[in-house]
This record gives C-alpha cells, sequence and structure tokens, in this order.
C-alpha cells in the first residue's frame, strides 16, 4: 500500500535486527535487505505491485524486491537496484526453489499453490 505521503506499507520486510529500533512507524528505508509483497485481488494490482512498488524500491536502493504473484501463480525476484529500477528479474512458477540474492535465504515456492485462486 503506498501512503499520499509517498511511504509504502509492504507486505514483508527482511531487515538487520533493530533496524528499525526507535524510528516509529514510518522508518527510512535504507538499509532494508529484502521487501516482499503479495499481489492483492484489486483492479489495480498488476500497475501498483509489478511496476510501481518495484521502481519505488529500486529506487530506494532496496537490494530485492520479492513479488509474489497470485494471479499466475509465480515468484519474481527482482535484484541489482541502479538508475531506479532492477537489473535482474528472475519468474519461476510456484513449486520451484527460489535464491534470495544477497541474503543466504531460499525460498520454496511449492505451498503457496494453496494461496492462489
Amino acid at each position: 500500500m503506498f501512503t499520499p505521503e509517498g511511504g509504502a506499507r509492504s507486505d514483508g520486510i527482511l531487515a538487520p535486527v533493530d533496524h528499525f529500533a526507535g524510528q516509529g512507524e514510518w522508518a527510512d528505508p535504507a538499509g532494508v535487505l529484502v521487501v516482499v509483497e503479495v499481489t492483492s485481488w484489486d483492479s489495480d494490482t498488476s500497475t501498483r505491485g509489478r511496476v510501481e512498488k518495484a521502481r519505488a524500491y529500486a529506487a530506494c536502493d532496496i537490494g530485492v524486491y520479492l513479488l509474489v504473484d497470485r494471479d499466475d501463480d509465480s515468484v519474481t525476484v527482482h535484484s541489482e537496484p541502479g538508475g531506479g529500477r532492477y537489473r535482474d528479474i528472475a519468474e519461476l512458477g510456484y513449486g520451484h526453489t527460489v535464491e534470495i540474492p544477497g541474503v543466504g535465504v531460499t525460498l520454496s515456492t511449492g505451498g503457496l499453490k494453496r494461496y492462489g485462486r
């Protein structure tokens, strides 16, 4: 969700321990390692989740944007931010194992099938 002030509330964030301590509800995104979004059933999800949020997170220099897309049963890993965009984008269907770059995390996506349409 984007706010009128330009902030975004993501579905999940991976950040160093105590990264947000003392920062309040709207913290500076600098230092966030991974942000996760799950597509909604809203009519504007294609524009918001796939385009606008990818650009916004890249512009904030967030290392990885992980998009769980319930419309097409896929997981897209955006990495290598630069110039307001992600330079490396890998899309895999549910059932694959996804390596999250730079953080040593592997995500098994087979269970996501239960949450699609």
